[in-house]
């Protein structure tokens, strides 16, 4: 900077003294500027201090859903066995079963006779047996054979 102020002050000294006092003016707001980068350098870091504050948030949220160690209990409405209709026994059997074995076993004959749909999956192609639980339908969706299925239990 000091070869700076000599290059500058020597022209405009040559035609002007009173450039050398605008010279020095701009040399003084430049040390100030640094401890302004300073300052604005600390706000910086107290922004900071609140992202970790909201951390140990989190971690009151976690012990939470960790405060229910008891073991998992079946409803009981799934696990009562219900007697299958005659139409539904030809899939899945005449014993009394739950609907979750129910389901598992019409799923297992799904599969096994390869009557879920290529195209969609999410759709149950009937052959002789389930049409004749599904209502007469040729097609239906996962989700409506789950309602159609419940209505042949008792």
């Amino acid at each position: 900077m000091a070869t700076a102020k000599k290059t500058a002050a020597s022209k405009p000294a040559a035609k002007k003294p009173a450039a050398k006092k605008p010279a020095a003016k701009k040399a003084a707001p430049a040390k100030k500027a640094a401890p302004a980068k300073k300052v604005a350098a600390k706000p910086v870091a107290k922004k900071a201090a609140p992202a970790k504050k909201a951390a140990p948030a989190k971690k009151v949220v976690a012990k939470k859903a960790a405060k229910p160690k008891t073991a998992r209990k079946p409803n009981a409405a799934f696990m009562k066995p219900l007697t299958p209709s005659a139409v539904l026994a030809a899939v899945v059997g005449a014993n009394p079963l739950p609907r979750t074995e129910v389901t598992k076993k019409v799923w297992e004959y799904i599969k096994k006779n390869k009557l879920q749909d290529e195209a969609n999956k999410r759709n149950i192609n009937a052959d002789d047996k389930l049409k004749a639980v599904f209502g007469g339908k040729k097609q239906v969706s996962m989700f409506e054979m789950t309602k159609l299925i419940s209505g042949h239990l008792k």
